[in-house]
């Protein structure tokens, strides 16, 4: 091989390191405009060649990275979901418990009235799936049985280290707190001047952990 074929061979690899990263760049904002196609018009509004257009590529080019719809849907329920794990994992990778968990909620809660698509998705889409043939079904199934475990273990755990009365049922708490979570996001978005999700959520927790909390002697 000459000098000149090494130096040509050399060109290529970032190239295709660069290509790579590229690819990466691409999926992840095909996925957000997804997000964003899935929130404002559900799964079955939604078109692909509209979230080809938003991403500037031609479908083809869209195809070439999510075969299908429902392949795309499922990526984009994927990534919802993994930036909902990073808001109750602890600084030890740890899931939150307790007290920090309760209050983990009350942040998420807050932090969606800023994110108003992702509310919007997560509230369509549910909806949606109510029928066992849509795609999102068994998503949908699966992330209500998830939440209210990661909140039913919580409160178990805070029961374990003496944070909560020991009387206290843990899967009463997560069924109610999951559906005042839907009702307020629900009512939110038809009619956000008037309802302030965060803060009447934040009560809601305050009193409830004024309740469970375990009874200390002075």
């Amino acid at each position: 091989m000459t000098s000149a074929d090494k130096g040509s061979s050399a060109t290529v690899r970032p190239r295709r390191g660069g290509s790579y990263a590229v690819g990466r760049a691409r999926r992840a904002r095909i996925l957000h405009i997804a997000m964003e196609e899935f929130a404002e018009n559900g799964y079955r509004g939604a078109s692909l060649a509209r979230i080809a257009e938003r991403a500037e590529l031609s479908q083809p080019g869209l195809l070439h990275h999510f075969r299908t719809k429902e392949e795309l849907l499922a990526a984009t329920l994927d990534l919802r979901d993994e930036m909902d794990v990073e808001r109750f994992t602890g600084a030890d990778g740890a899931a939150l418990a307790g007290v920090a968990a309760m209050e983990a909620l009350v942040d998420l809660v807050e932090r969606n009235q800023r994110v108003r698509g992702l509310v919007q998705l997560f509230t369509v889409l549910s909806a949606e799936a109510a029928t066992a043939d849509h795609p999102a079904h068994a998503w949908a199934r699966n992330r209500y049985r998830r939440i209210r475990s990661f909140i039913a273990e919580a409160i178990r755990a805070g029961i374990a280290s003496g944070e909560f009365r020991s009387d206290v049922d843990p899967e009463a708490h997560a069924f109610r707190v999951v559906a005042l979570m839907d009702g307020l996001q629900q009512q939110w978005l038809v009619d956000a001047e008037a309802v302030d999700m965060g803060a009447v959520f934040e009560v809601y927790m305050r009193e409830t952990l004024e309740a469970i909390r375990a009874r200390r002697d002075s």
